[in-house]
């Protein structure tokens, strides 16, 4: 059975985004990911699942060790579907901190 995880809500669990920021840089077995968090292996893979189902993570398996690695097209998805909102509250950000500024001249 090949389920399809919505990418956001996999991102919105704090571990998982702590998962991606751990693999960002370098590939990393499950224990070596499990290693940095005090829940077990076992919750640590279920998350892992979670993200290589959605294809946020990417897989390599090396004799018998399972790699771990951020996938850049998937992340690269999700930041182009979240740069029209990212210029929109910067504009917003913007135009207020400039009212302020105007305000506090005055």
């Amino acid at each position: 059975m090949n389920l399809r995880r919505d990418v956001f809500q996999a991102i919105a669990d704090p571990t998982r985004r702590a998962i991606l920021g751990l693999v960002a840089f370098q590939a990393m077995t499950v224990g070596a990911i499990a290693d940095n968090f005090d829940s077990a292996r076992q919750t640590i893979s279920k998350h892992l699942q979670v993200l290589h189902e959605c294809e946020l993570l990417q897989q390599t398996t090396t004799g018998r060790e399972v790699y771990y690695q951020m996938n850049p097209k998937k992340m690269k998805e999700v930041a182009d579907w979240l740069d029209p909102y990212r210029k929109l509250w910067e504009g917003r950000l913007a135009a207020m901190d400039d009212l302020l500024k105007k305000m506090k001249n005055k």
